[in-house]
């Protein structure tokens, strides 16, 4: 691994990819997020979470884009390890990134409180979202 400078993340060669499709490929995401969680040390609960955020967040490729991507790598920074996920689509896009964020905002027939809960479990959150082009999330926990 390279050494971070000030509060710069380095990648560890460790990048699992793992296309997605159907629930099946979520659930092999879900089980490499945890075991990879559970290898950097990560507590059960910590290692829940990601496996809870990594099944959101890839079941919503399933069910808006149709397919899209989970891309999982260790990183370190400041000494400390953590987990990196990536989730990617060529979608359809999220038209207003900013209330699907907000509990209880859905498209559909759902509760709405996937997005919101991801990002209150993880210790980052980003996504970035255009229309007719898709999405993409990175979520990190650390150790």
């Amino acid at each position: 691994m390279n050494s971070p400078k000030d509060g710069q993340t380095s990648v560890s060669r460790s990048l699992q990819r793992i296309a997605i499709r159907t629930t099946g490929d979520i659930a092999i995401a879900v089980m490499t997020a945890r075991s990879m969680a559970r290898d950097i040390g990560l507590n059960e609960k910590d290692e829940f979470q990601v496996g809870t955020a990594v099944s959101e967040l890839a079941t919503n490729v399933v069910r808006y884009a149709k397919r899209g991507e989970v891309r999982l790598q260790v990183v370190e920074r400041k000494g400390s390890a953590g987990l990196e996920i990536i989730v990617e689509d060529r979608g359809p896009g999220i038209a207003d990134l900013d209330s699907a964020l907000k509990d209880h905002f859905s498209t559909q027939d759902s509760l709405g409180l996937g997005l919101p809960s991801v990002k209150r479990m993880m210790d980052e959150f980003t996504m970035v979202s255009n229309v007719g082009q898709g999405t993409r999330a990175t979520i990190r926990k650390w150790v």
